[in-house]
């Protein structure tokens, strides 16, 4: 069934209104202006029951604002409605269920609130005693079509965004190994290699076992947990890998620190399990063909489209994994006077070498994105505030000491400026980035060429 226009919807909620008095809309809206914080807290209480809600509802920022806006929206349901006020209070409902879509809040449980208030509702109704007979049952009937008729438009919006978000997750799963089939196998055998070779060194050499590196925290382990096994994800391959490198972290290297044991058999079953891990990647590669789209064409970083997957499937692993990442906002400083100064060819130089240092100061489970201009995103996973902090300053020195080269011989310095975000619980990604551009906008206007960290 198509969704219905904002217009089709307003008619509709216009013509619920008319089938009742004005007396009822009266009395409902100053009833639920004066119950609107018990209604709420109900509202909370009953969410927070259900162990599928706690996730989205207990971070604090969730917590001390969802009150207010549940207080907000129960009393605003019923304000004065002129077709301008239906827009808008259509508008809020479809924004509540694209913000809902966005965090993936499971649908039935926010009709399960709704009941839930429709109960409190009823329940507070009764214990006002004012209304009997048909006055009682009108304004019940009222307060009830209208939140089922709210949950049907956060509902519409809910399943076109979540169809559009599946849909973008679904590409960028099939194009996230990243840039070169080739090139990108050829690197993560590279680094398989050498974390098999510093393995067997720190082995011969008596390194203790705390001091032997780890699959999962190496250069290949980090790209497979944060890019590989999405891209791949379902597959048997992939699964294998993830379950050669548990075992060889979580249940051979521990046995190295046992000095009366043989380590003859752990060796080869060490050697076994890297083999298993090298060929399930050899056969995933083959598997796969490069894919452009979502590619920036300049500067062949990734682009917005990817951005919103990337970030929730982030945010997804660090909740789960109790795992820490930061993002940086990134924005060449009077980028405009290249442009003017210099012509468009220069800036896109400018760009394709920017975008390059990046790429060479970034490690293989970080994103890079190019969001648009002279503006870049790099997501920094396993990363926690002094890492992130240390991150963005290397950045930053790195680009005011190139040397960037311009058409006909010319060259130019060229200075960054940061804002930097940190993950802090909350599930909808748009709040961090809200933080890392308000910590760009204070950098810019702080003096510029600096890094500014999101309170």
């Amino acid at each position: 069934m198509p969704r219905l226009s904002t217009e089709q919807l307003s008619m509709e909620w216009g013509a619920l209104n008319q089938r009742f008095s004005a007396h009822s809309r009266v009395f409902i809206l100053d009833f639920c202006q004066r119950h609107a914080q018990p209604l709420a807290e109900h509202f909370y209480q009953q969410m927070l029951q259900d162990p599928g809600a706690s996730p989205f509802l207990s971070h604090d920022q969730v917590s001390s604002r969802l009150h207010s806006s549940m207080q907000r929206w129960v009393a605003g349901l019923f304000a004065p409605q002129t077709h301008e006020d239906l827009l808008r209070i259509i508008a809020e409902q479809q924004k509540i269920g694209e913000v809902h879509a966005r965090i993936d809040i499971p649908v039935h449980l926010v009709l399960r609130g709704a009941r839930a208030m429709k109960v409190e509702f009823i329940r507070l109704l009764l214990a006002d005693g004012r209304l009997c007979g048909d006055e009682y049952l009108e304004v019940a009937r009222l307060m009830s079509d209208t939140i089922d008729l709210a949950m049907e438009v956060m509902s519409q919006a809910y399943a076109s965004s979540h169809d559009r978000n599946s849909r973008t997750e679904e590409a960028y799963r099939l194009f996230s190994v990243t840039q070169n089939i080739a090139s990108e196998k050829e690197r993560q055998r590279g680094a398989l290699l050498d974390w098999e070779n510093q393995l067997m060194f720190g082995l011969a050499t008596g390194l203790s076992i705390a001091q032997l590196p780890r699959i999962r925290t190496c250069e290949f382990g980090v790209w497979f947990r944060h890019k590989g096994a999405h891209a791949f994800e379902g597959t048997p391959e992939a699964s294998q890998i993830i379950h050669g490198m548990v075992q060889i972290d979580d249940v051979l290297l521990p046995l190295f620190a046992e000095e009366w044991r043989d380590r003859v058999p752990q060796l080869r079953e060490m050697r076994d399990l890297v083999s298993t891990i090298r060929f399930n990647l050899d056969h995933l590669f083959e598997q796969n063909s490069e894919l452009e789209a979502g590619r920036d064409v300049l500067t062949r970083l990734l682009n917005r489209k990817f951005l919103p997957v990337v970030l929730s499937k982030q945010i997804t692993y660090a909740r789960n994994h109790g795992a820490e990442f930061a993002v940086l906002v990134l924005d060449i400083d009077h980028f405009k006077r290249i442009n003017d100064g210099y012509g468009h060819e220069a800036g896109d130089r400018v760009l394709q070498q920017l975008a390059a240092l990046l790429v060479n100061n970034s490690r293989a489970g970080d994103y890079l994105f190019r969001l648009g201009g002279e503006e870049f995103l790099m997501l920094l996973v396993d990363t926690g505030l002094n890492g992130a902090r240390r991150a963005a300053e290397k950045l930053r020195a790195s680009v005011e000491r190139e040397v960037f080269r311009l058409p006909q011989e010319q060259t130019l310095s060229v200075t960054m400026s940061i804002g930097l975000a940190c993950f802090d619980g909350h599930p909808d990604y748009q709040q961090m980035m809200r933080r890392a551009d308000e910590a760009l906008y204070k950098a810019k206007e702080g003096g510029r060429n600096q890094v500014v960290q999101a309170i």
